[in-house]
């Protein structure tokens, strides 16, 4: 098997399951335009964050790391009546993109977009009291992961949700001699999950056109 490959079969469910979509296509074109990286999940992999959202019913969403917003617009889609994304975003010309693909998708009031440190905008949220949230995805620097997963679990209760996306990277993270400092935090963020009693997660292995990663789902469990 090979990337062609993986990608081609992302094309194929892509035209086969989700179809076009003018929103969604025109915030990638954006992001692209504007020289972010392009690194938003993948269509089939936004289809999936949606119908996470739809099954779990969510009406409050924490996103930490939002980019150009395109995976905003799918939870932001996936909402419960009167539901709201929260996302967090470093940097300024990022969420400046976002705010505006949000905008264009009809979506601006189901999304509060927060510009700073990803853990100063948390621990700003837990002062506030801001949550509980039903869904938190997880999907920004990687070596910050489990400080923003420990965070999570303070904006979280009893049956949320918390997904956490490039978490394999390429299979490094099974590399004990690795030096790579996103593989590094992401085997320190299972060493947390492998300790940390209030969770029940596993860890799925991907291929697509992003290449070969993976996520991991953690259920917030009754104290």
């Amino acid at each position: 098997m090979s990337q062609e490959r993986w990608t081609e079969v992302d094309r194929y469910i892509e035209d086969a399951l989700l179809g076009p979509d003018a929103a969604l296509e025109q915030a990638l074109a954006a992001s692209s335009e504007a020289g972010l990286p392009p690194i938003a999940v993948s269509p089939a992999q936004g289809k999936m964050l949606y119908l996470i959202a739809r099954v779990h019913g969510s009406g409050r969403v924490l996103e930490v790391g939002t980019l150009g917003g395109y995976s905003t617009i799918w939870l932001a889609r996936a909402l419960a009546p009167a539901g709201r994304v929260i996302t967090l975003e470093l940097e300024p010309a990022y969420a400046q993109v976002a705010a505006a693909n949000v905008q264009r998708a009809g979506l601006s009031d189901r999304v509060e977009l927060r510009v700073g440190p990803a853990i100063e905008s948390m621990r700003s949220l837990v002062a506030e009291e801001a949550g509980p949230f039903d869904l938190v995805f997880i999907d920004a620097d990687k070596q910050s992961t489990p400080e923003y997963f420990t965070l999570a679990l303070e904006l979280t209760r009893p049956g949320s949700l918390i997904v956490t996306d490039n978490v394999v990277r390429g299979g490094a993270v099974a590399d004990a001699a690795t030096d790579d400092p996103r593989a590094l935090g992401m085997r320190r963020f299972h060493e947390l999950l492998s300790r940390e009693p209030r969770v029940s997660a596993t860890t799925i292995q991907t291929v697509g056109r992003k290449g070969y990663d993976g996520f991991t789902l953690a259920l917030v469990e009754p104290e």
